[in-house]
């Protein structure tokens, strides 16, 4: 769980949970306990959704007052356990049925980009559009380039992007999704293609982080910059 403990004793009161309005014209202690609560409470809004607030905040208490707890700690290490279980399959349950969406959607997205103009389709299901063309030689499996990308979902929402950070980044071709070491080695420094990668080429059944989900399609506009010796 993503609750942290060490900040939770300042959720303390003498009253129940939420029984009395917090303003600014309350005072400070009140204040400070409340903004750590709802700050808390809204960074872990999933956990806590399935908890109950009422027994959370009792043992809260007890633990912060030096009390024995009610229940020892075999038993609460037991039922963390299961439960635990429960949140996990739950998760895989979730992530798979996205990534399925993301599958579907994908191939789709990927079957009617292929007929629009200019757009050309690899043997691997790679596809690219060439937004301006280059001069001079074109990185092998194995060079180490300078580039400019940015990198985008097919809904648009742009996840990375060293135009924005205005630095271009250097790296071996064969360090980088298999979308991008096949891309690469078509342009010629100073050309900028637009790749759109089948999930099999870039992240797979995984995904990356929390905005690349599992199947996720992916949109990169790269610039190559330079070949580096």
């Amino acid at each position: 769980m993503k609750i942290q403990i060490s900040l939770m004793v300042l959720l303390l009161s003498s009253g129940s949970l939420f029984a009395k309005e917090i303003n600014n014209t309350s005072s400070e202690a009140e204040k400070i306990g409340y903004s750590f609560g709802y700050l808390m409470g809204r960074s872990n809004a999933d956990t806590l959704k399935d908890l109950d607030l009422d027994a959370f905040s009792q043992g809260l208490k007890t633990a912060a007052a030096g009390q024995k707890s009610s229940l020892s700690d075999e038993e609460m290490t037991q039922v963390l356990t299961q439960y635990k279980r429960q949140s996990d399959a739950k998760e895989l349950i979730v992530l798979k049925q996205k990534a399925e969406e993301n599958a579907k959607a994908g191939k789709a997205f990927l079957q009617e980009n292929a007929k629009k103009p200019g757009v050309k389709t690899t043997k691997s299901g790679l596809q690219y559009l060439v937004l301006k063309e280059g001069k001079g030689k074109s990185p092998s499996a194995n060079s180490n380039v300078r580039v400019h990308y940015e990198g985008r979902l097919i809904d648009g929402t742009v996840f990375d992007s060293s135009i924005a950070r205005q630095q271009p980044v250097d790296f071996r071709t064969t360090q980088v999704i298999t979308g991008w070491t096949e891309g690469l080695q078509l342009m010629k420094v100073g050309a900028k293609y637009r790749f759109f990668i089948p999930a099999d080429l870039a992240y797979g059944q995984i995904g990356s982080g929390d905005i690349i989900e599992p199947n996720s399609t992916l949109i990169f506009d790269i610039e190559l910059l330079e070949i580096i010796k």
